[in-house]
């Protein structure tokens, strides 16, 4: 668990650390894939299996990992390199990455019974979120229906940034219609960070008058 809150940034600093948390964040990863996918499946007995999907697809996208790290105070606990440290520590990119390390650790650690017996409330409430809001639907098609019936013109995504180093993208993407922008999203690849654009830009419509 120790080494689950040990940055790659902090490892090239200190040559006591001997592991950093990247190979416990790739383990965590497929750890919450399976334990997502088995709660929905178990509590969505009528749910089709294309709404199964979006579901776990929100509940593991990066922004909500990163909410589960921020409940869970992961950040402050985080041993970081001076420059990822300058960079801030609530950046969901980071959070999200830490949150799947620890998993990975409790599931070498304790086994999957209790990651599931862990995790299992945290996906009850962000899933009965995600359900009342809607934000398991693909907000690219919801935006793109309602672009065309509003505005009659499609929207178009552009590539704003790519930060970071390799092994830790964050890129920035925005939707436009027209000349306006409409939302801005950010993930650690360029589809999910053009999911959260459009995500901000159906928050935006919805709260204009």
């Amino acid at each position: 668990m120790r080494r689950a809150l040990i940055h790659r940034s902090y490892l090239n600093e200190h040559a006591e650390a001997l592991e950093d948390n990247e190979r416990l964040e790739f383990l965590g990863d497929a750890v919450l894939d399976f334990v997502a996918g088995s709660y929905l499946y178990h509590h969505f007995p009528e749910m089709q299996e294309g709404r199964l999907t979006r579901l776990r697809s929100a509940l593991v996208r990066t922004e909500q990992l990163a909410v589960f790290a921020q409940d869970l105070s992961l950040g402050p606990m985080m041993q970081l390199g001076r420059g990822e440290e300058e960079a801030g520590r609530q950046r969901p990119t980071l959070l999200c990455a830490a949150f799947e390390a620890v998993i990975g650790a409790y599931y070498l650690d304790s086994g999957i019974d209790a990651v599931r017996a862990f995790v299992e409330p945290l996906f009850e409430t962000a899933a009965g979120q995600i359900l009342a809001a809607e934000r398991d639907q693909d907000a690219k098609s919801l935006f793109q229906e309602w672009a065309q019936a509003a505005l009659g013109q499609t929207p178009r995504y552009y590539d704003v940034a790519a930060t970071g180093p390799d092994h830790d993208k964050t890129f920035t993407v925005e939707v436009r219609v027209g000349e306006e922008v409409f939302g801005t999203g950010t993930g650690r690849n360029k589809q999910g960070a053009a999911q959260a654009a459009a995500q901000a830009a159906l928050h935006k419509v919805e709260h204009t008058p």
